[in-house]
């Protein structure tokens, strides 16, 4: 892509935290990633850290404990992310989670939870995929019944993020199962020392190891009524539809930033590799190759760029981030596996930073709503 791009959303004091997110990777997740790798989740010291620099609540309000950035800001810690090719500080689901209770939380809840995890002190994660129910959210089986002052809660999820070492799952349940959407609401659990909550095993995935991916238990686990969020039963659906941007153009950020990268680390590769006597670049099946992926960088970096603008704006809309969820993470696919193929051999050998982004990229099409849901909803606007 053209070194003379600027994002038209960037500015000096988004320059100068770039700088300071850039540094904080460097010194704080890089050196530790191959051990992250093998355990399946960052140290929880990161975590702290992460909250002393102000990088866990980066949109949050400051009367919360937050930052008082913008989308902006976060923008720019996934773009660092993504470039260092790091998939496991889970800090986008983190930073979702805080969204649900800010913008759907009571003012108690707010000034409970918020500061906490601003500060790190509270690990965020969303318990809503269940084993029988993962697009097809009315299909959720986790039940939250009221008794007295008191919901208990029944169900098992899987595939959480964050799920092993959260401090804080805002929970999806049902509260009526006879009202179908609408019998569905969001509920805060607490989890250190929890009676009937458990964490079951981490996962083994494709990829992203180094991401704290768990199965959870409820059962029996009983919770204040004053854990609902927003205070009303019947509101989650809502409640999850009214972030869906927010986390479907985060994702668009992430993998933008990963296409780029993608590039950038083949690009490098074939001008020092030879062959048949003379550097891969120098080859045109080399080139064209790389032409068509710098493209598709470009491409998705204009469209990224814009929908953060939209963000920021406040002009975002549900089916735009959808198709930037979709054509982003689609090409992130094909331009890695691209990429790839011109490392040869090499290319398939985990020791090489390409190996590990083909592996980290497949699930970018399927969480945060797959590729044929994000197809569904734009289909239905036409």
């Amino acid at each position: 892509m053209s070194q003379t791009y600027t994002s038209p959303w960037m500015n000096p004091e988004l320059q100068l935290f770039r700088d300071n997110v850039r540094r904080f990777f460097a010194e704080e997740v890089v050196p530790h990633q191959e051990r992250w790798y093998k355990q399946h989740h960052v140290d929880r010291e990161l975590w702290y850290k992460a909250g002393e620099l102000g990088l866990l609540a980066l949109d949050m309000p400051e009367e919360y404990g937050g930052s008082g950035g913008t989308f902006a800001h976060l923008a720019v810690f996934f773009e660092e992310q993504a470039a260092v090719g790091d998939w496991g500080f889970g800090v986008q689901v983190h930073h979702i989670v805080s969204h649900y209770i800010l913008n759907h939380g009571t003012e108690d809840q707010k000034r409970l939870y918020l500061p906490k995890m601003a500060s790190g002190e509270m690990i965020g994660a969303i318990a809503m995929t269940e084993p029988g129910a993962g697009s097809d959210l009315q299909g959720i089986r986790t039940r939250a019944v009221r008794e007295g002052n008191e919901y208990v809660i029944d169900g098992a999820k899987t595939f959480i993020s964050n799920g092993s070492m959260a401090d804080l799952v805002v929970v999806v349940t049902k509260t009526d199962p006879n009202a179908g959407s609408k019998g569905m609401s969001l509920i805060i659990v607490e989890t250190r020392d929890k009676a009937g909550f458990s964490v079951g095993r981490r996962l083994e995935k494709l990829g992203q190891h180094n991401a704290d991916t768990a199965e959870l238990s409820f059962a029996g686990v009983r919770v204040p009524v004053t854990n609902l969020l927003g205070g009303e039963e019947g509101l989650g659906m809502r409640q999850l539809m009214s972030d869906l941007a927010y986390e479907r153009v985060g994702c668009a950020v992430g993998s933008t930033a990963a296409i780029e990268r993608a590039v950038r680390l083949t690009v490098e590769y074939v001008r020092e590799r030879k062959a048949f006597g003379k550097p891969l670049l120098d080859l045109q099946n080399t080139r064209f190759k790389l032409a068509e992926a710098d493209t598709q960088a470009t491409l998705a970096r204009v469209f990224t760029d814009n929908c953060i603008q939209r963000m920021l704006d406040g002009t975002m809309d549900t089916v735009t981030a959808s198709k930037a969820k979709l054509w982003t993470t689609e090409t992130q696919g094909k331009v890695i596996d691209e990429c790839l193929q011109l490392f040869g051999g090499y290319g398939y050998m985990m020791e090489y930073p390409i190996a590990r982004m083909y592996a980290d990229a497949r699930v970018q099409r399927i969480y945060a709503g797959t590729s044929e849901i994000m197809k569904e909803i734009i289909a239905r606007a036409l």
